[in-house]
């Protein structure tokens, strides 16, 4: 299950106040339920079989066993929303069985091209260019540069059979996998990258690098239902937007996410996208941002214990242990000092470095806590849907389209200019 908790938020936000503000606003909540009608073509994603249902999963897992069959390292080409679901699923989960996967076309690096290069060699590769539009330059240039590669290696024949692309029915993408004889995989016409952690987009990568995906959309779906069918004063996805919008009207800047779990700095990523590109716009918006203790509690920790007060957390916990989650620490050998840490397990020593920030931080500003039961795909589909909804909501509240992304063209039109794109 998956619980989202306030209490070390009452003394900035009050219990009252969040429930008036949830009753005042619980026409933006219904909206978002149905699917507002202006944003009908970025919405694919609030139904989740809409992009994974039966169909789509035996289809994805069917070409992943196809990929498996003639190769341990898989190549994901995309940049932001196009590999950041893959890589916070696959750090979160650590599957023991499956392929390898390698990320490129995220990069410009001539040095960290070549270090990716050098890791294909005495592998057998696939790679998979991912592009809705396939005019991005990094995954653009990432796939002219790993398709060479494969035909050296290979040869044309052999190479085509070894490259996958996902991109949009009907692109220039679709137009070359025909030419060229590439497996094309269709990019979901109605969602926008950030919002594609449930679709072929990333399923496909999952499903080759091990992960059970049919696991991981049960666990949306069962998100979904709740997310979708649950009233203003229960709909937790929807108290979590309420609190952030509270916050900001107040004068808070940044969120921080905050984790205990190393398996979630992927996850981190993915979220740092999702509400910056979502809600960063029109001079509005909090700047979403993520702490891994307790590693940066010597760190960032000082400054959000006593500098300027111009954020607040949300630490996601795990609340119980799974496969490897247990380490006990033997007695001393030596006079350490660490006599009290005597036959304690390092999940208890870490849930108690937990508490301890939450409540210390808590003292100077708003701690929310966002808990689930264990960190597996289950539960992992459970915030992917989460998240996508309540950030839906929470842009809806502040009064900004969550769905588009007009700040990243500006950088754009300059590069391209400046590489000299259309003038030969």
């Amino acid at each position: 299950m998956l619980r989202f908790n306030t209490e070390f938020a009452e003394g900035f936000v009050s219990p009252a106040e969040l429930d008036d503000y949830r009753r005042a606003h619980a026409d933006v909540l219904a909206r978002c339920q149905e699917g507002e009608e202006g944003f009908a073509d970025s919405l694919g994603w609030l139904s989740v079989s809409a992009w994974a249902g039966d169909e789509v999963l035996e289809r994805t897992c069917a070409l992943a066993e196809r990929i498996r069959a003639c190769a341990d390292t898989f190549v994901l080409i995309g940049v932001g929303g196009s590999n950041n679901a893959t890589r916070a699923a696959l750090a979160a989960l650590a599957p023991e069985v499956g392929a390898r996967v390698v990320f490129a076309g995220n990069t410009l690096s001539a040095w960290e091209l070549n270090r990716v290069i050098a890791s294909l060699e005495g592998h057998d590769v696939v790679i998979d260019c991912v592009a809705k539009n396939f005019e991005t330059l990094e995954p653009g240039s990432s796939f002219r540069l790993l398709r060479q590669y494969l035909v050296e290696r290979y040869g044309a024949e052999e190479a085509a059979r070894r490259i996958v692309c996902t991109g949009t029915i009907g692109s220039p993408l679709e137009d070359l996998c025909r030419d060229e004889g590439y497996t094309f995989v269709p990019f979901a016409t109605d969602v926008g990258g950030r919002f594609t952690a449930l679709t072929e987009v990333h399923l496909l990568p999952l499903a080759v690098g091990g992960v059970d995906i049919r696991a991981l959309v049960d666990g949306a779906r069962e998100a979904e239902r709740a997310c979708r069918g649950d009233g203003p004063l229960e709909n937790e996805a929807y108290r979590y937007a309420a609190c952030r919008n509270i916050l900001w009207e107040r004068g808070y800047r940044m969120e921080l996410l905050g984790f205990f779990e190393p398996r979630f700095r992927w996850f981190s990523k993915w979220f740092e996208q999702l509400f910056a590109e979502s809600e960063g716009k029109d001079g509005r918006g909090l700047f979403p941002s993520a702490a891994e203790y307790s590693e940066e509690l010597h760190s960032l920790g000082q400054f959000v214990q006593d500098g300027t007060h111009l954020l607040f957390e949300t630490f996601l916990d795990v609340a119980g242990p799974g496969p490897g989650d247990s380490l006990v620490l033997g007695g001393t050998d030596v006079a350490d000092g660490f006599g009290y840490l005597d036959g304690v397990d390092f999940w208890d020593i870490n849930k108690a470095s937990f508490r301890a920030t939450r409540a210390a931080h808590a003292e100077v500003l708003p701690c929310l806590t966002l808990e689930i039961d264990r960190l597996d795909e289950r539960h992992l589909g459970m915030l992917f849907y989460w998240f996508a909804f309540a950030c839906t909501v929470s842009g809806r509240l502040l009064g900004v389209n969550p769905f588009d992304q007009p700040g990243v063209e500006a950088y754009k039109a300059l590069m391209f200019r400046a590489l000299g794109k259309g003038a030969r």
